[in-house]
């Protein structure tokens, strides 16, 4: 009796495991599928520093030479208006990586240490590190390199330069904008910090993997080997277009972060305004040399059908607009940068979006992509929409930063400039590209001033102290 039931047990048992592996075969495609679905996607997020809009395919200097930028833009989606949420470094950096605009951390300028006010928490490879993904790092991804341990799996900051002046240099610039040619066999710290990249993407990763490239060209001094500078023979070279008086309707605040006494008055003193625009050209061809090499990488990668890639610049620059050098104002040229995605199943290759945005939407735009939850802190705007149709209706205008209270707004057709002593500027991109004409007193433009007046940011911290340079 004993040996019966155990038999039955036993006939019990197979059948139910039977039952078991029959219900698995069918389930294996459907779980497969499933698997897919699920995959997380890998992020290569390209980060360069000081390059303003003078790259090929958005036609503001027919004189830049970036081929490879311009060969990432026709893979996916390039916006034609991407502005900075602040025109320096170090603000413009902690705002995106935090997710918080200046206004809110009181991080407006270098010199100010954002890390006690942005939590270890609050940080975007944060956000993909808790969600199981490896982060690595290279290069310039927060100024003066201000990366935490526990925020990155690896971090390479780069290696020792080998940069040799070029016989022909004269000496090492103008004034405080430096720049010279180097011998051709000079090595510099953005090609080991590419090196680092191509490692990873050609690597078998076990995880999901989020990956910062940050270059420092076209960062001054603009020293790359010569052979970038005999791309852009000086008797070819074009200035920045420009109009006589150009500051006599800009107000105070404005006037005060211009400064045209100093690096413009210093430029046209010494006669070498050309040579300084063929240092900018040369250094963004280096640069574009370097993105060159990481994309051919990425093009190779066995992931990369499953990989997002974010290329943004930090912010513009100025060549002598508005008699204005360097970045630190807030008008289109120190506020304006290259901005492209790349994202599997929304883009699609060769997009242009017009629409103005900011670096502010990085962070959540790569949540919302990798389909992690965004914390409450995060204050930009999704781009997924737009990824996915590049005309689609889009109402949140770009807001850039620069010390406490002063704010520009750019819209599609307007940019409206609100300094801390009230002073305004209001621009009509539809007929003046260049913001020649300030319109913020012309009775016409009265309701599009007060329109754009709205749109103010709420938050103004105080300014946190300088702590260093």
């Amino acid at each position: 009796m004993i040996a019966i039931n155990r038999h039955k047990e036993a006939q019990k048992s197979t059948n139910r495991r039977n039952l078991f592996l029959f219900f698995s075969c069918l389930l294996v495609p459907f779980c497969g599928h499933l698997s897919a679905a699920e995959k997380k996607p890998n992020v290569l997020f390209i980060a360069v520093d000081d390059l303003n809009h003078w790259v090929g395919h958005l036609g503001r200097n027919k004189q830049a030479k970036t081929p490879n930028i311009d060969r990432l833009a026709k893979l996916g989606v390039t916006f034609t208006r991407a502005y900075c949420a602040a025109p320096v470094c170090n603000p413009s950096r902690a705002a995106l990586m935090s997710g918080m605009r200046p206004g809110t951390t009181g991080v407006y300028d270098n010199g100010q240490d954002w890390k006690p006010v942005v939590g270890k928490d609050k940080t975007l490879t944060t956000q993909f590190l808790n969600a199981g993904y490896e982060v690595f790092g290279s290069g310039k991804i927060y100024h003066a390199n201000a990366h935490r341990p526990g925020e990155w799996t690896d971090y390479f900051v780069g290696s020792k330069e080998k940069a040799t002046p070029h016989p022909t240099a004269k000496n090492d610039g103008v004034g405080g904008i430096k720049f010279q040619p180097l011998t051709d066999d000079s090595k510099l710290s953005d090609e080991a910090i590419v090196n680092y990249g191509i490692k990873h993407l050609g690597m078998k990763h076990e995880k999901p993997f989020f990956l910062a490239v940050g270059l420092h060209k076209p960062h001054m001094p603009w020293n790359v080997p010569k052979k970038y500078y005999d791309l852009f023979p000086l008797e070819s070279i074009e200035l920045p277009p420009i109009t006589k008086d150009d500051l006599t309707d800009v107000p105070a605040g404005g006037l005060k972060f211009a400064k045209p006494k100093g690096d413009h008055a210093t430029m046209l003193a010494s006669g070498r305004w050309k040579e300084a625009v063929q240092a900018y050209l040369a250094t963004i061809a280096y640069c574009d040399a370097q993105i060159g090499r990481l994309l051919d990488a990425y093009e190779k990668s066995p992931e990369k059908d499953n990989t997002v890639v974010v290329f943004w610049g930090d912010h513009g620059w100025h060549l002598g607009e508005k008699e204005h050098w360097r970045k630190f104002a807030l008008w289109e040229e120190s506020t304006r940068m290259p901005f492209i995605w790349i994202a599997p199943g929304f883009t699609k290759p060769g997009g242009v979006c017009e629409r103005t945005v900011d670096l502010m939407s990085v962070y959540p735009t790569l949540l919302s992509l990798a389909g992690i939850a965004k914390p409450a802190h995060v204050e930009g705007a999704d781009l997924k929409p737009l990824l996915a149709d590049p005309k689609a209706k889009w109402e949140t205008p770009a807001i850039t930063t620069y010390h406490l209270n002063n704010h520009s707004i750019r819209t599609e057709r307007f940019r409206y400039i609100r300094y801390a002593d009230g002073g305004e500027e209001l621009y009509d991109h539809d007929a003046d590209e260049y913001e020649w004409k300030n319109l913020a007193n012309d009775p016409k433009f009265a309701d599009a001033k007060a329109s754009m007046k709205k749109l103010l940011p709420a938050k103004n911290a105080p300014e946190l102290p300088r702590t260093k340079e």
